[in-house]
């Protein structure tokens, strides 16, 4: 591991934290905060995420908000009756067209939530655990100038058993050796993809999203920038379960991933490109091109007078 990877690791990483809500809550004061669950289509999940951040509204949480990206399921119902405030993306900065994309919805999350500090957990959670708000929270809250908090966990597929930790493919054969080229003292960082995290909103509008999949590894690298390494924290959330997706669309994922890194590394423009797969038709193999953005939404305190 790179030497500064190693002495941040030491000194970043909580493996196993022991501040409790009461310990937040004191430490909090004035501050205000924003639990975020950017979804899709994710009427079956969605109301037990927001039911594991529940119990902290009034007291560590200000406000959760679902940011819906075009869902035609009932996902917007479900979570306003589980108790979320729901907004639409093309409720937010209305006069720009939403383009598609998990980035878009976070990016325009800034400008439909107050909070100081912002935590963003997938709204795709298997059995969320109710810990995951406290433990992002604890370092930016107790610790001075943290910005940046990375949750980390054991990703087991769904068809693997509880010991299982097979997830996070994306992360082990792309994104990792990626990190480890180009930006080495990041090779620390245990989940570089996750969606569970958490920012200040200092930070959080300071730099552009990357409107797909890019956008966690977007975010990592910018703050890196920006805040350097003692800016950035991570912390044990235990085990995470999701819908894994097909390999086929992790591929397309990868591109995306691949496209930010590259254009916050100044080694490729951020624009629109393509991924050609192939797919088994009868007895042939047909490419199957599809299209990819890796385009930037600007930063938010740009568009933004508050």
């Amino acid at each position: 591991m790179d030497v500064d990877a190693r002495t941040w690791f030491a000194e970043r990483t909580w493996q196993s934290p022991k501040w409790t809500v009461g310990d937040l809550l004191r430490a909090k004061g004035s501050r205000t905060v924003s639990v975020v669950m950017p979804a899709l289509n994710e009427e079956a999940t969605v109301a037990d995420v927001i039911a594991s951040v529940l119990p902290l509204h009034g007291s560590l949480v200000d406000e959760i908000v679902v940011l819906d990206s075009g869902s035609t399921d009932r996902t917007v119902e479900v979570a306003l009756a589980a108790g979320a405030k729901v907004v639409r993306r093309d409720e937010v900065l209305p006069e720009l067209e939403p383009v598609p994309g998990k980035g878009e919805v976070l990016w325009r999350s800034l400008a439909a939530t107050h909070g100081d500090l912002l935590v963003f957990l997938d709204s795709d959670l298997i059995d969320p655990d109710p810990l995951f708000v406290p433990r992002l929270l604890g370092p930016m809250l107790l610790e001075p100038d943290v910005h940046l908090v990375k949750g980390f966990y054991r990703r087991p597929l769904t068809s693997e058993g509880a010991s299982g930790a097979g997830g996070g493919r994306v992360t082990e054969l792309m994104a990792r050796p990626l990190l480890s080229t180009l930006r080495p003292e990041l090779t620390g960082v245990i989940q570089p993809l996750g969606g569970e995290y958490a920012g200040t909103r200092e930070l959080l509008e300071a730099v552009p999203f990357a409107s797909g999949y890019g956008v966690e590894i977007g975010l990592l690298l910018d703050a890196h920038a920006i805040v350097g390494l003692s800016g950035i924290a991570q912390v044990n959330l235990g085990v995470r379960r999701h819908r894994n997706q097909p390999l086929q669309a992790l591929g397309l994922m990868a591109r995306q991933i691949l496209g930010t890194a590259l254009a916050r590394c100044g080694m490729l423009p951020s624009h629109a490109g393509e991924l050609t797969q192939f797919v088994q038709v009868a007895d042939e193999w047909l490419p199957d091109t599809a299209g990819v953005v890796v385009a930037d939404r600007p930063p938010m305190r740009d568009l933004l007078v508050r």
